[in-house]
């Protein structure tokens, strides 16, 4: 297997299996999720995105963005701000319902809980899969600022943050439908990534100029989610101090990953 392909196999497929992993967990374990471990979790979650945001995406892009004789910033800021209103629009237009409430946002629809749950997750893991696409697609340009070990590095961390988030959605879901359904749930909102991932490489082949635009997007995207959706929940109700040490954690991963590695 060639290099070429072991980026695309990383890329496409690891952040996926990560989900359907931490999903499974819903076949096996007979209680929910205590609070302080779901807190942690998600902190977890948010600091790793962070990380990958500033270390797999914006650093590139301007590295990118300078061998190309543009002013450094300019596309990872355009991008970034491109990649939070896209976000915002879709946050505002899609009916979803969020893990730690019972209103739904977006527009008003009759949709089940369940449905709406997944859809609150797709939102989430939309992003990440595009982070991963866009960073693939950089290595296979060929470009030498993103190695083969910067694309696994960014793989392998947002698996790793994959994990306890696919059992995070999957266990809600058992709730209100079976164990089955809300694995399938959860395998489903994890198919969601590698078609961020395709969406991203076919954007920058056809347009490969555009790489460090689309690489500050995909940051843009990621910190919304963060911003919007993970860290809020971290600080709601009791043992808000736990989330916070696992947003940290999660950041010190992702960077030792992406800089070790990368």
């Amino acid at each position: 297997m060639d290099d070429r392909s072991i980026a695309l196999l990383f890329g496409l497929l690891v952040p996926f299996l990560g989900t359907t992993a931490g999903s499974a967990l819903v076949l096996f374990m007979r209680r929910g999720m205590g609070e302080r471990l779901q807190k942690a979790l998600i902190g977890f979650a948010a600091g790793v995105m962070v990380a990958a945001s500033v270390w797999s995406l914006l650093i590139p892009s301007m590295d990118m963005a300078e061998g190309q004789g543009v002013i450094a910033w300019v596309p990872a800021a355009t991008g970034l701000l491109a990649g939070m209103g896209t976000l915002l629009v879709v946050d505002s237009l899609l009916p979803h319902l969020h893990l730690d409430s019972d209103v739904p946002e977006g527009r008003p629809s009759g949709l089940k809980r369940p449905t709406m749950l997944f859809f609150a997750v797709a939102i989430h893991n939309l992003p990440e899969g595009m982070a991963v696409g866009v960073v693939l697609a950089g290595y296979l340009a060929g470009d030498g600022g993103i190695t083969l070990a910067a694309v696994c590095a960014l793989a392998v961390g947002i698996a790793v943050q994959n994990f306890p988030e696919g059992a995070i959605v999957s266990m809600p879901m058992a709730a209100s439908s079976s164990k089955g359904k809300a694995f399938g749930y959860g395998v489903v909102s994890g198919a969601i990534e590698p078609l961020g991932a395709a969406l991203m490489l076919g954007v920058t082949a056809v347009a490969e100029p555009l790489l460090p635009y689309v690489l500050g997007f995909a940051a843009g995207a990621m910190l919304y989610v963060v911003v919007e959706e993970l860290i809020p929940e971290t600080q709601s109700g009791r043992h808000t101090n736990i989330g916070t040490i696992g947003v940290g954690l999660g950041f010190v991963l992702m960077m030792m990953l992406d800089v070790a590695l990368g």
